[in-house]
């Protein structure tokens, strides 16, 4: 009885502390929600071009690229813990110059000092949880992430929903966009706040020589017997890589793992999710609804996003990663093909549409949006996992730029048909590297992960994994 209790309280621990790191995602969940309600009354109020509409969303991207490439190395430095916290700082400092500006450039600069911290807790809030988590439910812990990052862009659709139905296009174009803005720093403040009760990383404990509190951590979490266990195979792994210079990311081995995890970064961002995500009401405006239906249009996508990530985090553990991104990026190919063509044809029929988008959107959450943020901490060693999990950051920023910049010029210069039949071909794409490159990580403990990595040469004994 004493026994289950203890298992009871531990579980309990680790799914508070992953659900505190896992706060970060509401930050990159409400920026990513926010500007989509904002941006029709700023093109309004600054005349934007399309050109200049992508810069006033991607922008949070380029400080999200610049986050990301320092927080490995600071992560390294201080700990997970207090990198997280400046993160959350910085943006709550953002949302309230976003709110008070008076230009858009202005506007920009706020929005890419967000843009750092919403980077730097993306490469560390997943990492953070990778490295408490047992690996029996290590998918559903670290998917945690996503489902907060679905819940901030779900709350924040209903939040400029509501926002918008306060007053008037004259007042939302001066005023309205500023009450969407100014609310980012709720999340902002929950986050920081939290992160006072959790404890480090039991892997950068240890890797920073504090062996006591590394193991107290690890009690917590797995209880006596197996905190020993781990604590001993933690420090074996790090003892065995005392050089942990990036070089080694590019030599045999651990190169297969960088390529992959660059891989699932920029596809995470490539296959068209974000393009519903930031230009929704746009979007919906395009194929029949009107300016607040547009909005409840997207609030609904919201609602589904939920549904999805919870169901994903049942289905991560036990069917594996691998199978999921197979299944779901089929799909979502299939959905982008009826949606791009839906448009060729100018199809009449607005809710057929907002159907195979909804279709889309599932397909998405059960696979390519979770399970990067899950894969890639888990793929690289201890000794390098924050800083090559910031690299392979680096890239899903630069997509989600890419993606958040270019949409609006493509849906004004080759329209929605040949827009969305692109994100097929990608989607497609993703299917085959997928199924021929990345392999399965399912229930195996990082340090078994680690060492499927070596080059043969250096294997001993060690469990496969299956890339079938």
């Amino acid at each position: 009885m004493e026994g289950n209790n203890s298992h009871k309280h531990s579980l309990l621990f680790i799914i508070l502390i992953s659900c505190a790191a896992g706060l970060g995602g509401l930050l990159y969940g409400y920026d990513t929600a926010v500007i989509s309600g904002a941006i029709g009354f700023l093109k309004q109020l600054y005349n934007l071009s399309p050109a200049m509409e992508g810069f006033v969303i991607s922008s949070i991207m380029v400080g999200g690229v610049i986050g990301v490439g320092f927080s490995g190395f600071l992560g390294d430095a201080i700990g997970r813990r207090k990198v997280l916290m400046i993160a959350a700082a910085l943006f709550a400092i953002s949302a309230v110059i976003s709110a008070a500006s008076t230009t858009v450039f202005v506007l920009i600069f706020a929005r890419i000092i967000g843009g750092l911290g919403i980077g730097m807790a993306s490469a560390l809030s997943v990492t953070y949880i990778t490295e408490c988590a047992p690996p029996s439910i290590r998918g559903r812990l670290s998917s945690l992430y996503q489902l907060f990052t679905i819940f901030g862009i779900s709350i924040t659709y209903f939040v400029n929903l509501a926002i918008v139905n306060m007053g008037g296009d004259s007042w939302r174009i001066s005023t309205g966009w500023r009450y969407m803005l100014a609310c980012g720093t709720l999340p902002a403040v929950i986050f920081l706040l939290t992160l006072f009760f959790v404890p480090e990383s039991p892997r950068f404990l240890v890797k920073s020589g504090n062996l006591e509190k590394a193991s107290a951590v690890l009690t917590k979490i797995n209880g006596p017997k197996i905190a020993k266990e781990e604590l001993d195979s933690i420090s074996k792994s790090i003892d065995s890589e005392k050089d942990s210079s990036l070089k080694q990311l590019f030599q045999p081995g651990l190169r297969s793992a960088l390529y992959i995890g660059i891989f699932l970064a920029i596809f995470n961002q490539a296959i068209g999710m974000n393009s519903i995500t930031y230009y929704g009401p746009e979007i919906f405006q395009m194929i029949g609804f009107k300016s607040n239906s547009s909005f409840l249009a997207t609030s609904i996508i919201g609602v589904v996003e939920i549904f999805s990530t919870v169901l994903a985090m049942f289905l991560i553990d036990k069917l594996g990663r691998k199978k999921l991104m197979e299944i779901g990026s089929a799909l979502m190919a299939i959905f982008m093909l009826l949606i791009g063509t839906s448009f060729y044809i100018h199809l009449s029929n607005g809710y057929l549409i907002l159907l195979f988008i909804v279709c889309f959107v599932v397909s998405f959450c059960i696979s390519m949006g979770p399970i990067p943020w899950i894969m890639i901490p888990e793929i690289f060693p201890n000794h390098l996992r924050a800083r090559a999990t910031g690299i392979a950051t680096i890239f899903l920023w630069g997509a989600n730029w890419a993606i958040g910049q270019f949409t609006p010029m493509l849906l004004n210069g080759i329209g929605g048909a040949y827009t969305f039949w692109m994100f097929c071909g990608i989607n497609v794409f993703c299917f085959i590297i997928v199924k021929t490159k990345v392999p399965e990580t399912k229930n195996k403990s990082l340090e078994e992960i680690e060492k499927f990595w070596l080059p043969k040469s250096k294997k001993h004994v060690s469990p496969s994994l299956d890339a079938k």
